[in-house]
């Protein structure tokens, strides 16, 4: 399997393969409502579009990042996540990054998004398809940040072996620029930051699904992928 890591600018408009990754915080918070039992997350490219999106449909939820925003339901944080209901749910949901790389390659013959909790899952769906050539999107940072490269070559790494080390990679994210902007504002009482979120995204292998997008009805949808495969 050949592997190129580009950011969302770089990135060809419909790749076979595409792993969009986003550790702090877009796809973790994806991956931990699928575990809270959401049904499905409907990415929105803006934050009016989605805020139309969740008034058209009584019962869906919200997401963005940055600060807490009227009519929003979330303001991306993991650990936030954890008192709010989203069991059978459909959220509607809009980051900076992580949605707006996944959007940039809707096209894509095979759509993953992928974070830390759900890259052996992911792994196991690329093993499994055996693609030729995989475009990992780094989404922070304009394809520069740290956590996001860091979890991507993880994945790439458990292609080739299943008892591939998460260590080095974690401790990478660890240390990257959003990790210390995340604990930062946590400390700082920033609104819509939590101090476990950090944390909550450095936890290698939490979850046996991978997360898969396609479009339906005109809206790019993303939905658990069940590997089979064990959690850490």
């Amino acid at each position: 399997m050949q592997t190129e890591f580009t950011g969302i600018p770089g990135t060809p408009a419909a790749p076979d393969v595409a792993v969009v990754v986003d550790v702090m915080r877009a796809f973790t918070v994806a991956a931990w409502a699928f575990r809270r039992g959401a049904e499905r997350i409907v990415f929105a490219g803006t934050r009016q579009e989605a805020l139309e999106l969740k008034s058209r449909h009584p019962g869906w939820l919200a997401f963005q990042d940055g600060a807490p925003v009227p009519g929003f339901d979330l303001a991306n944080s993991p650990a936030r996540l954890r008192s709010l209901d989203v069991r059978g749910r459909t959220v509607v949901q809009k980051t900076t990054a992580g949605t707006a790389g996944a959007l940039a390659v809707a096209d894509a013959g095979l759509l993953l998004c992928a974070s830390f909790v759900v890259a052996g899952a992911t792994a196991e769906v690329l093993r499994r398809a055996r693609p030729q050539t995989v475009t990992f999107v780094v989404t922070g940072d304009g394809g520069r940040a740290e956590e996001d490269l860091a979890c991507a070559e993880y994945i790439a790494d458990r292609v080739r072996a299943a008892d591939a080390d998460p260590g080095p990679y974690l401790e990478r994210a660890r240390r990257s620029d959003a990790a210390g902007r995340l604990t930062d504002g946590a400390r700082r009482g920033w609104s819509g930051v939590h101090p476990e979120d950090v944390a909550m995204c450095l936890e290698a292998d939490a979850f046996p699904f991978a997360m898969a997008a396609s479009r339906v009805d005109g809206h790019l949808v993303l939905r658990p992928v069940d590997t089979g495969s064990p959690a850490g």
